[in-house]
């Protein structure tokens, strides 16, 4: 989990030090509605990938969705240890 720490610590500092051509920083600066419409072509797409059976697909795009939520939670000022705690109180 520590790679998705180090992501998304760059996500939160996109957002409080935009900088140019970041593409985090286009997705805030185009809003909740293009997060969540990429957070919704990466879903089909590792659908897709999935029945299919193809194996590298399913790992591309099962890294980008999980991109593109953190980018949302980024957005929405979610902390991952949020995320760790819900699951970790469905695990018990």
């Amino acid at each position: 989990m520590k790679i998705l720490d180090e992501v998304f610590e760059v996500i939160k500092d996109r957002k409080k030090n935009p900088k140019e051509n970041s593409y985090v920083c286009s997705l805030f600066s185009k809003g909740e509605n293009k997060i969540l419409e990429k957070i919704g072509e990466e879903a089909v797409e590792l659908i897709l990938a999935s029945k299919e059976n193809k194996k590298e697909e399913i790992i591309y795009e099962t890294a980008d969705l999980i991109f593109h939520v953190l980018v949302l939670l980024g957005y929405k000022n979610i902390e991952l240890e949020e995320i760790y705690g819900e699951l970790r109180r469905r695990r018990r």
